[in-house]
This record gives structure tokens, C-alpha cells and sequence, in this order.
């Protein structure tokens, strides 16, 4: 039986949990009618402790946590007591009032506060401390939570989750209700997290038609980004046409329509015949967004065109640079090695591949030595911070990212470096090269000087890129360009288990599993087996909390990194990272904020690259300090402090557990990987390839050995639609 709906009001003082994916939050809350604190649980977004609320939902009864209260939609309202104005105002909800600060203005204005900042500012100057910078920091801070609050009642009106309210107001202001109400499609582009399916509820709300030609252009362009977002870089047009008529429950001449509109809007590109193409199974030709059809054009015009360009500065005793380099490196290159850097040397272009001990460092610190001899200007970079960062400790040499190679300006939205600013460089070397996307490379390519030399070193074997393509494989599979796949271990490698067992996971063979002994030897690679998710946890933080530390001498936060195949599920990032926050950092300063929690001393990551601060996608640092007054919090990466606003905090994640896709380019000393069959949709050998070979010094799997042959077994990676490999052979 259903309960009958309820509506409860009361502070905010607490809460308990948040999962930081959908808003999910578990909260205390002090009912106002009586001395009674209930739990509540809900999507409850943007809002603080410290906050009166008004709940709609209904009571029911948990089987572990007894009565709680369901939250269906909620408000915030002006709160009627002094302790709560205080508790409101100290929140940090209001930029420029802090704790002490609010104290101060409660105790001048008692229970006429509020009113007093909403209708007669200029007169908290009479406050210690409030000048006119500061008041002008308030009436900015309370106008915005008055927008986001009115966003809030007419979404909810319309049946959408005040969830996305915050997201909406911050990219329009002011107009967001005109917007939503002139064009609620505009959202599903405009607005990060609010996807074409939350603007369609909103549209039909609102009484658009469901067969509405500008519902089909958006349902196509949502579609289209959606397959993008899954790798592809075109998709055949009757496919697309399908998934989008069952996507919109529309009659496919209507999404022909909007296909044929989109064209002719130059919004789409559709490729009817392609030679040589074994990807469209039909007439109908292929369907890209203009950006992607633009760079796959570019990359396979411009590579060829590299190819044919003779080389700037040629070494004309290439066997003789091979001896010197040995005998200054003071080592004895295996064959695979020589031909690698005989191929850098005779060649334009030329991609160096293999797995973990194969070598490749060696090379690229040879190649460097014989170009430096000889004066070239070489340049090293890779895709990501944490992948430079190590490029550069690896080789003694500056390594940047791609990005900050080629001058990206956030203000502009483009590169300073491109077809008519080059890069001024002979030799180009790009590491981690299968985590570039098809638009990344395209904006290199512009940069480099047809005259130079571009060596791409990475590891295809690894997950592909999280932006669309599949670049190194293509180029790969072309022929076009000279390959050397470098296979051998060296002996130094191993003795490594975590090598010898990331190759043993490639070749699809089961790792090797150390057995204990009585003499306690370390070993660098563990299972621990166990099927129940809870259990997992469990161990999970066992492990980190004591088990490593005292074993290994690890830093329980700073050298163990947990990765997680999937976000959601008891085993996901999303839980493991507030199961690990409570364990490693239950204590100090914390902040709620969109629906999640964050302290002072968490692990946390940067997920976007932001290039004014200087800080890039997958970087991990500690939060130093979180500043209620100037709505501040501070995270120190390495030695350099980087400053957000609470607005900004969609930028950072925690990050005591992370994807293995945002591991991508980055080494731990120790990893831990729970894989249990709840995971079989995401069970793939390059996945579990990719877990392994982030662990410098220990990896741990957890889970189940059925779990691990799925994985092994399933080595059918999602193809891609892509024709770059076909342009390149064309």
C-alpha cells in the first residue's frame, strides 16, 4: 500500500550521505513544529545545511534505518528563528557571509536579517567588516539563490527534478525561464547533465508536439552525440534513422525530415558512397556531426601529406648514431629496439607500440639523444598532465599536453597554435598515444610542420580514447605508416608480476597468482577472492586503511588508488568513494554541495581540463581549505594550489576511487581492483589490461575468478565507426 503524501518542514542539519551521480542524498532534518530530528532521502540538490526546507513526499519504513521520510519535490524558505537564520546564512549558501560574519549581522538585525538583505542592503554597512565590495559580493550571492529558487517552483511545476534547476540558472540567469519556456530543447546543449530526454519531458510538459519537426532535429542531434559519446565518428544513416524513430516514437519520415533540414543547415554531413567502405551495410551512406566529418578529412589529408614531405634534417649514417647511442647510454638495445629507432631515423612518421617492460622509455630516450646531438628541435607531450608529468620524469625533458603544446585559449575556444601559427620543432614525439580522439589529432596535425618528424608511442592494447575514434588503431590498420610492435619483457621487467600478468591478461591467460609462504615475502600482485559486494567493501578498506600501509609502507590516500570498472553498484567509484571518505576522512570542515560532500584533506580529482588554472583532466590533489565567506575551496596538486568557486565544484570529483577510464595515462604505486560478475557488461580483457598496468609497485585484485575469466574472454571490443583507416588506404 501506498503511503498518503505528507509535506514537512524543518532545518537542514546534517547530511549523512550524498551520492555525487544522481543527487541521492541521505539527511537530517529538525522538524520546526516539534523537537524532532528525522531522516530524510531524496534528490535534494543545492542546498546547505543551515537551510529551512519544505518537504513533499511520504513517510516509510526501512528494514535497517526504521522511519524516514521519501523526498518528491522540496523548497527552501526564509527560516523563522534566529538560530536558523544563522545556521542559513553560515551555510556558505551566500558568497561573502561566512560564520562569522553571520553572527555578526543576526546580532544587528535579529529577525529582520533577511529582509534586511533583501530590501535594504546598503544598510549592512552598519556591520564591522561589510563595505561596499562585500555588500556588492551579497546582493550578486542572494540574487542567484532567488533565480536558482524560482527555477526550482517552475520546474517542478513541470514535473522535472529541482536537480537540474542550479545547472540551468548558471548558464542563463535571469532568461532561464524564457529560455526554458521559448525553446527547452536548447537545454539538452547548452546545459552539462541535462540531456535531450530531460528537455523532451519538459517539452511535452510545456504541450509541444510529440511529431514536432524541431523534437526530430533534437532527438537526431541527441542521438548523434550519444554515439559519439560511445566512440563513433559517424554512423550509418538507416541505422541512425531507426534509433532515432524508436528513441522518439515518431514515424521514420518525419526523422527523415529532420535529417534532410539538418543538412541543409550544414548541422550534419551525410556521406552517401564511400569506396572501399566494408562499414556501411547500406545505401542510405554515412551520418557525421560537421566537426567529426571535418578532422577525419584533415587527418588523413594531412598525414599523407606529412608522408610525402621529405624530412628537414637527415642523418645519413643511421647505424653509426645506433652504436654511438648505446655507448653513451650504456646499454645493449635488443633488435626490436634497433629497428624502432632505425625507423625514427629513416622515416617521417612512424608509431612505436607495445605493453609495460617492452622498452619503450629506452627508445624515446634514444631517439632523443641522437636528434639533441645533431641540434634538431624535439618536443615531447602526451594527452594528459599526469601522462606528461610522467613522459618528462621518464626522459629528463619538458613533456607537455597536447593542449598546452598547442596553446589552447580557454577565452577563445581554440588553439594559438595551428595551420598558419606552426609549431617550431623537427621532431614531434606524442606518448599514450591511443588515448588521442580523432579532434585532438586533427589539432595537432594542423601545428605540425609538413618538414617534421612525428613519432607516435603508445600502448593499443589499452582502453581507446574517451573521445570519438579509434586514431592509433586506424593508422595502424592503414599500412600507411611504419609500425614496430615491441613484444619481448626485458629481463629487468620480469621479475615483475604485475608485467609478467599484464601481458599473461593480454594474451587472454590467466595471471599468475603468488602463494603465501612462511617467510612472509612481499609480492607485488594479489588476489584476494570473494563474491559478495558488501564483503568487498569491506576488504576494500581493510586494505587501505591498514593492511597495505603496515605491509608495504603505502600512504593510505596519497599511494593507494582504487579502480572501479563501473560508477554505479555497492562496488562502484560513486559508493566506494563515500564508503572511503567516511573511513580515511570522516572529520574536519565539510561542504554539501550538489547533493555531495566534501572536507577538508579528501582526495579528490579534476575531471575537465581547465586551462586558466592551469589544471587538467584526471589530476589528483588534497582540498587544503574550504573558505565559507569567499565561497572558496582550495586543492593543492603537488606543489601548486589551485583556487575554486563553489560554483566551479562540478569541476572536481572524489577521488579515493576512480574509472578505470579516468585512469587512463596515470600510474599508483599500489592499485586495487574489485571485479565481480555484477560487472560482466563492462567485463572486457583491454579493461582489465588497462586496471593492472596502472600499478607501479602493488596491484590487488578483489573478487571472483569467474569474474576475471569473463574479462579474459571477452577480448571484442566495441568497434568504432570510423573511415579513417579507409580514407588513409584511399
Amino acid at each position: 500500500m501506498k503511503s498518503e503524501s505528507a509535506t514537512i518542514e524543518g532545518v537542514l542539519t546534517h547530511v549523512v550521505y550524498s551520492n555525487e551521480e544522481n543527487s541521492y542524498t541521505v539527511a537530517k532534518l529538525k522538524l520546526v513544529d516539534e523537537y524532532k530530528v528525522v531522516t530524510v532521502v531524496g534528490n535534494l540538490y543545492g542546498v546547505s545545511t543551515g537551510e529551512t526546507l519544505r518537504l513533499t513526499g511520504e513517510w516509510t519504513t526501512h528494514k535497517k534505518f526504521g522511519e524516514q521520510f521519501k523526498i518528491e519535490s522540496y523548497a527552501s524558505i526564509a527560516p523563522a528563528t534566529i538560530n536558523g537564520i544563522e545556521r542559513y546564512l553560515s551555510s556558505g549558501l551566500i558568497k561573502g557571509i561566512g560564520p562569522v560574519m553571520a553572527k555578526r549581522l543576526v546580532k544587528k538585525f535579529g529577525l529582520k536579517t533577511l529582509d534586511v538583505i533583501e530590501n535594504d542592503i546598503e544598510s549592512l554597512k552598519k556591520v564591522d567588516g561589510i563595505g561596499e565590495k562585500r555588500i556588492e559580493l551579497i546582493a550578486n550571492a542572494w540574487s542567484e539563490q532567488k533565480g536558482i529558487r524560482e527555477i526550482m517552483i517552475f520546474l517542478q511545476g513541470n514535473g522535472i527534478s529541482s536537480a537540474y534547476s542550479a545547472k540551468i540558472f548558471k548558464v542563463y540567469k535571469n532568461e532561464a525561464i524564457s529560455v526554458v519556456k521559448t525553446n527547452p530543447y536548447r537545454l539538452a546543449t547548452d546545459v552539462i547533465g541535462i540531456g535531450f530526454k530531460i528537455a523532451d519531458q519538459i517539452a511535452q510538459n510545456l504541450g509541444i508536439e510529440k511529431n514536432s519537426i524541431e523534437r526530430a532535429k533534437a532527438g537526431v542531434a541527441y542521438v548523434l552525440q550519444e554515439l559519439a559519446d560511445e566512440g563513433h565518428v559517424c554512423y550509418p544513416y538507416e541505422e541512425l534513422k531507426n534509433k532515432c524513430s524508436e528513441l522518439l516514437e515518431i514515424d521514420g519520415n518525419v526523422i527523415e525530415n529532420a535529417l534532410a533540414e539538418l543538412e541543409r543547415g550544414k548541422e550534419i554531413y551525410v556521406e552517401r558512397k564511400i569506396k572501399g567502405n566494408d562499414q556501411s551495410p547500406d545505401e542510405g551512406g554515412i551520418v557525421y556531426q560537421i566537426p567529426f566529418y571535418v578532422a577525419e578529412l584533415g587527418v588523413s589529408s594531412r598525414i599523407a601529406r606529412l608522408l610525402e614531405v621529405s624530412f628537414g634534417r637527415e642523418i645519413k649514417n643511421a647505424e653509426g648514431e645506433l652504436e654511438s647511442v648505446q655507448k653513451q647510454l650504456h646499454i645493449k638495445l635488443a633488435p626490436d629496439q634497433v629497428r624502432a629507432i632505425r625507423n625514427a631515423i629513416l622515416k617521417k612518421m612512424m608509431i612505436i607500440t607495445g605493453g609495460p617492460g617492452t622498452g619503450k622509455t629506452t627508445i624515446v630516450r634514444s631517439i632523443l639523444k641522437i636528434y639533441e646531438k645533431l641540434g634538431a628541435r624535439v618536443i615531447l607531450a602526451a594527452p594528459t598532465g599526469r601522462a606528461a608529468k610522467r613522459l618528462a620524469e621518464s626522459t629528463g625533458r619538458e613533456a607537455k599536453t597536447i593542449h598546452r603544446l598547442l596553446e589552447y585559449n580557454p577565452q577563445k575556444g581554440g588553439f594559438g597554435k595551428n595551420e598558419s601559427s606552426k609549431l617550431k620543432a623537427d621532431v614531434i614525439i606524442i606518448d599514450e598515444a591511443s588515448m588521442i580522439d580523432l579532434i585532438l589529432m586533427h589539432h595537432l596535425l594542423k601545428a605540425i610542420p609538413e618538414t617534421a618528424k612525428l613519432i607516435l608511442v603508445g600502448d593499443i592494447h589499452q582502453l581507446p580514447s574517451v573521445g570519438a575514434g579509434n586514431v592509433l588503431k586506424d593508422i595502424i590498420n592503414s599500412e600507411r605508416v611504419e609500425v614496430v610492435q615491441l613484444k619481448e619483457i626485458f629481463r629487468q621487467a620480469a621479475g615483475s608480476m604485475i608485467i609478467v600478468n599484464a601481458h599473461r591478461i593480454n594474451n587472454g591467460e590467466f595471471p599468475v597468482i603468488p602463494k603465501p609462504n612462511k617467510k612472509e615475502d612481499l609480492f607485488d600482485f594479489y588476489f584476494i577472492e570473494e563474491e559478495d559486494g558488501e564483503k568487498v567493501v569491506k576488504i576494500i578498506k581493510e586494505l587501505c586503511i591498514e593492511r597495505i600501509p603496515k605491509r608495504f609502507r603505502f600512504h593510505p590516500v596519497d599511494d593507494i588508488q582504487v579502480l572501479s570498472p563501473m560508477h554505479k553498484g555497492s562496488i562502484g567509484a560513486a559508493n566506494l568513494n563515500y564508503e572511503l571518505q567516511e573511513a580515511l576522512n570522516p572529520d574536519g570542515a565539510e561542504l554539501a554541495r550538489g547533493g555531495r560532500i566534501f572536507r577538508v584533506n579528501d582526495k579528490v580529482m579534476q575531471i575537465k581540463n581547465n586551462y586558466e588554472k592551469d589544471v587538467y583532466n584526471g589530476d589528483i590533489g588534497r582540498i587544503a581549505e574550504i573558505d565559507f565567506e569567499e565561497q572558496e575551496l582550495q586543492v593543492m596538486y603537488d606543489t601548486v594550489e589551485v583556487s575554486y568557486d563553489f560554483s566551479e565544484l562540478d569541476e572536481i570529483t572524489l577521488s579515493y576511487a576512480i574509472s578505470v577510464h579516468k585512469s587512463q595515462g596515470s600510474e599508483y604505486n599500489a592499485v586495487i581492483i574489485p571485479l565481480l560478475e555484477q560487472h560482466y557488461f563492462l567485463l572486457q580483457r583491454n579493461l582489465l589490461y588497462t586496471a593492472v598496468t596502472r600499478g607501479k609497485k602493488l596491484v590487488v585484485l578483489i573478487g571472483t575468478k569467474r569474474a576475471i575469466g569473463m574479462a579474459l574472454s571477452n577480448n571484442r571490443v566495441q568497434e568504432r565507426y570510423t573511415m579513417l583507416r579507409q580514407r588513409l588506404m584511399e
